[in-house]
């Protein structure tokens, strides 16, 4: 039974038996696995504060070439999501965790994945604006799968779409002008021209410096229905943590 090590991020666990936990986790050479971490659930157990989901660290795990499920030896925590100033965020934990498990395939490995969950994990805890935090973190997630619409121009008439907006097409995932939008069936939302600068500015920068990044309620709201619209038309349903966070507000 080969022995492997990894850095990782917890996604999420099960309860597994009286005293076990089921554990997901991505890792960074090896995509996403499922492992059991025997005793997780004792007062005494080695796995305590080390199974919170976006914690980071390095695991430790055996592998059985003829079982779903590996088995944990030990996580290493490098950063945990308790450690930081994160109170507003906590909320969000789960939130982030979920999309990465839902994007994430079984063990196939996809390291840019992995660097996007673990940067905005760390800048989670370290305080970055959680509502922006979550903007890059959605429109990221979507534009690495090749899932995010052009927002330069207006894929139907060639208008340029920084100064007037956009408006998301949800039947076809594009971002349409107002005019074009008209006839395009069903929409998402719109997207102001503040809002689109945002975006660009998201591909220039790290998660750790949104904080210098504009970006209004109103404009922030805008790009959290158009990314939802988004992902939910990809993954066919509504996440569970997102609609626990829509009843928050």
């Amino acid at each position: 039974m080969p022995l492997h090590t990894a850095d990782a991020l917890v996604l999420r666990t099960y309860k597994l038996g009286e005293a076990d936990r089921i554990v997901v986790f991505l890792t960074r050479d090896r995509g996403k696995k499922r492992g059991v971490a025997k005793g997780a659930r004792r007062v005494r157990s080695r796995f305590l504060g080390s199974l919170e989901p976006l914690t980071l660290g390095r695991v430790t795990y055996f592998e059985h070439e003829q079982r779903d499920l590996v088995r944990l030896d030990e996580i290493e925590v490098t950063r945990s999501p308790l450690a930081g100033p994160i109170d507003e965020g906590l909320a969000h934990v789960g939130y982030f965790a979920e999309l990465l498990d839902e994007w994430a395939p079984e063990a196939s490995p996809n390291e840019k994945l992995y660097r996007l969950g673990a940067a905005v994990a760390a800048a989670l805890g370290g305080g970055a604006p959680v509502e922006r935090l979550a903007r890059y973190f959605e429109y990221w997630l979507l534009r690495l799968e090749g899932l995010y619409p052009s927002f330069v121009s207006c894929p139907s008439c060639a208008a340029d779409l920084a100064e007037a907006g956009a408006v998301v097409a949800t039947r076809d995932r594009v971002f349409l002008c107002r005019q074009c939008a008209r006839t395009a069936g069903p929409t998402g939302g719109t997207l102001s021209a503040e809002a689109l600068a945002f975006l660009r500015d998201a591909g220039r920068h790290q998660p750790d410096g949104l904080a210098a990044l504009p970006l209004s309620t109103r404009a922030g709201r805008e790009l959290e229905l158009a990314h939802q619209a988004l992902i939910s038309a990809h993954l066919e349903k509504e996440l569970r943590s997102a609609r626990v966070l829509r009843e928050m507000k």
